[in-house]
């Protein structure tokens, strides 16, 4: 038995074959290219179809269907808010993929990038054998996929683990409503604020970000400047592992993890601070559950949530089969 796996993305769909000990036998990526409403399901049903037929081709025949997607996935209907697609406030997803299935037998499975991102570390990466274990996906946004004694935590309407708003900051300030105080200083869009607020702050700063558009400085030129041993860059960068250590230690105090995954675009260039990012936390952690748990980079990396997406129909593990 075989299972596809599709991850939804903010710029791109990518799709995956996997067999039953999940081995990745094909892959297809298709861009979104500005689509809205019913046109990304449209595009999510014809790279579904695309899968099925390389399934019939291999004489694999498929026992479900997982789907990663941005934003809340209410696992009990299927349906989906993601904010980043226009038309997409309560979209029908799993009913709309079920039509495209001629099989009664197979099953579609919804579900959150953050809760698929921990699925699949769990199953083929970093969090393999735990029980206990976060991913923190740190990228243009922040999210957190939480599993607890063995179950993955959804929360009473499926949105736990938007920890971009976690409070970690005093006083609280009106830029903090639309993306909360955590994302607004950490994410990958975060960093960029911070180094474009320092600019306008700093009249006599002369270095490797002065001259630019502040509103063109991306996370990617404020990690350069830092390579660099920019002043503004590095209070940039030194500012977002303050919040990614607080963060950790949050999540160490509250939910006892055995390890803490970091994934995401920025882990990428921000993996070398892990161990910064674990001093910070020894500061405000729990002592005991500080000492036994791990800080370790993404093995899946951008693959994560696709494999997690497969992990959701692969097998009746304890695990994956966390749905309502």
């Amino acid at each position: 038995m075989a299972v596809i796996g599709l991850d939804l993305g903010g710029t791109k769909l990518a799709g995956g074959l996997f067999d039953e000990s999940g081995e990745l036998l094909d892959r297809k990526i298709a861009p979104l290219s500005n689509r809205k409403g019913p046109d990304v399901g449209i595009l999510i049903a014809g790279l579904l179809r695309e899968l099925l037929n390389e399934s019939s081709a291999r004489k694999h025949r498929i026992s479900g269907v997982g789907v990663s997607v941005p934003g809340i996935a209410h696992t009990d209907t299927g349906r989906v808010w993601a904010p980043n697609i226009q038309g997409w406030g309560d979209y029908p997803l799993r009913e709309e993929l079920t039509r495209s299935l001629a099989s009664a037998e197979c099953r579609v499975v919804v579900d959150s990038d953050r809760a698929c991102s921990i699925l699949g570390e769990h199953w083929k990466g970093a969090a393999r054998g735990c029980s206990n274990a976060i991913f923190l996906a740190v990228g243009t946004g922040i999210g957190a996929g939480i599993l607890a004694d063995g179950r993955v935590i959804r929360g009473a309407q499926d949105i736990a683990g938007a920890t971009g708003w976690m409070s970690l900051r005093q006083p609280f300030r009106e830029e903090y409503v639309q993306c909360g105080c955590f994302e607004y200083h950490a994410s990958g869009e975060g960093i960029a604020t911070v180094a474009r607020e320092l600019l306008t702050q700093r009249s006599t700063y002369r270095g490797i970000l002065s001259g630019r558009d502040p509103d063109a400085i991306t996370a990617h030129d404020v990690f350069a400047a830092f390579d660099a041993n920019d002043t503004i860059a590095r209070e940039a960068i030194d500012g977002a592992i303050q919040s990614w250590g607080s963060a950790a230690a949050n999540f160490v105090s509250l939910f006892n993890p055995e390890r803490i995954i970091f994934g995401g675009g920025i882990f990428g260039p921000a993996v070398r601070f892990l161990e910064d990012i674990r001093r910070e936390a020894a500061k405000w952690a729990q002592p005991i559950s500080m000492r036994t748990v791990q800080f370790l980079a993404s093995e899946l990396g951008s693959d994560a949530a696709l494999y997690g997406a497969a992990a959701l129909v692969q097998g009746d593990t304890r695990v994956a089969s966390g749905n309502k």
